[in-house]
């Protein structure tokens, strides 16, 4: 099943346990926030809504809070000793889709616990070549 939500003016296509990067939304890392702007359902049965799908929501949870690449706006007018230049970076949040809901359900899913980190592995002391 797979449901496209509106967030930030933008229309993301999505799927369970999918990782997407959208605008920024307000939330901690490791949060279940709801999304409410379900535009289509599909799936078996595909429910497109006019403008919203009644009672649908998607569940997603904020992986990561950070900021894209710097983009350099610079204008000049030549001969005319007019020079501007602008900097800008925007805002993201990066959220994994842990349920797609319909009627109004609740989210049941939890964060998604993180993987273990392994220790490296200890080097045996006689086996490096001199």
């Amino acid at each position: 099943m797979f449901a496209v939500i509106k967030t930030g003016g933008l229309q993301y296509s999505v799927a369970e346990d999918q990782v997407v990067r959208i605008g920024r939304i307000a939330g901690e890392p490791g949060q279940i926030v709801q999304i409410g702007d379900v535009l289509m359902l599909g799936g078996d049965k595909p429910e497109i809504g006019a403008p919203l799908v009644a009672g649908a929501s998607v569940a997603v949870e904020i992986v990561e809070q950070s900021r894209g690449p710097k983009v350099i706006a610079f204008k000049k007018r030549r001969r005319k000793n007019s020079r501007r230049k602008r900097g800008h970076r925007q805002d993201y949040t990066v959220v994994r889709v842990s349920e797609i809901l319909t009627g109004g359900a609740k989210p049941t899913k939890g964060p998604k616990p993180k993987p273990e980190r392994k220790a490296p592995a200890p080097k045996a002391e006689g086996s490096e070549a001199a």
